[in-house]
């Protein structure tokens, strides 16, 4: 998912009616918190794999496991693929945060742009 070529479609209707466009804006921050949440799951797993893996290679270079060379690389793997989707997913998940505060900017501006008033207020 390229966020930066979503963000940049256009958020105004064919009639510019503010309320559609807060319609599309709302559509869209659920989007964004979706992805946010794939984020922290990803987060989470590349962690696993970091923590899993130097603790295996710590235990084989104590002695606690025997030395195997297949969990060797199993373990090595983990660390450098949990680092590299650690890193990637960082990128994205900021691309997100970003996305979401340019969107809820938006919205907040459209919601202000409108002439609302207070139901039941006598004056």
């Amino acid at each position: 998912m390229n966020i930066e070529t979503d963000d940049a479609r256009p958020f105004e209707t064919e009639d510019g009616d503010p309320r559609d466009q807060i319609v599309r804006l709302e559509s869209r921050l659920e989007e964004l918190a979706e992805s946010m949440a794939r984020c922290r799951k990803i987060k989470l797993i590349s962690q696993i794999a970091i923590a899993g893996g130097g603790i295996w290679l710590s235990a084989m270079t104590v002695g606690i496991i025997r030395f195997d060379p297949i969990g060797m690389m199993a373990a090595i793997s983990g660390v450098i693929g949990g680092t590299v989707m650690y890193g990637s997913n960082t990128t994205t998940s900021r691309q997100v945060e970003a996305a979401i505060k340019k969107a809820e900017a938006l919205r907040a501006a459209l919601i202000a742009s409108l002439d609302l008033r207070v139901v039941g207020h006598r004056e």
